[in-house]
């Protein structure tokens, strides 16, 4: 059973970045696609990027296009997330999720889940 674990959130300032990684134990992200999504409160999770197994397609939710980049590492086997230009709207836990199937951008296309890592925006 792969288990996830989330790691970089923090509070940051309006327009700054954070990193956010995504490691595995217990199995290896190179059998899966690979998934963020985020949950603001009183939200349901969102999708917000995926890649596939080998890293060479990628496909993002409109409103992170072009701030956020998605990539991994399968020998170290690691997930990323660079967010840039952080918006007020941006706030949330983000997870990391592994699926066995294609690109999924729904949750019940994810069979496994981390336990997420908050990001706060400062205006």
């Amino acid at each position: 059973q792969v288990q996830l674990l989330e790691s970089g959130g923090g509070l940051v300032h309006d327009g700054g970045s954070l990193k956010l990684s995504c490691s595995a134990s217990g199995g290896t992200l190179g059998s899966y696609a690979m998934g963020w999504f985020r949950r603001a409160p009183g939200t349901e999770r969102e999708f917000v990027a995926v890649i596939s197994i080998s890293g060479g397609t990628t496909y993002y939710a409109d409103f992170v296009k072009g701030r956020f980049t998605i990539s991994r590492d399968n020998a170290k086997n690691t997930l990323s997330l660079q967010m840039n230009s952080l918006k007020p709207e941006d706030p949330a836990v983000y997870y990391c999720a592994a699926g066995s199937g294609s690109l999924g951008v729904h949750r019940w296309e994810y069979e496994h889940w981390g336990q997420g890592t908050q990001v706060t925006v400062s205006s």
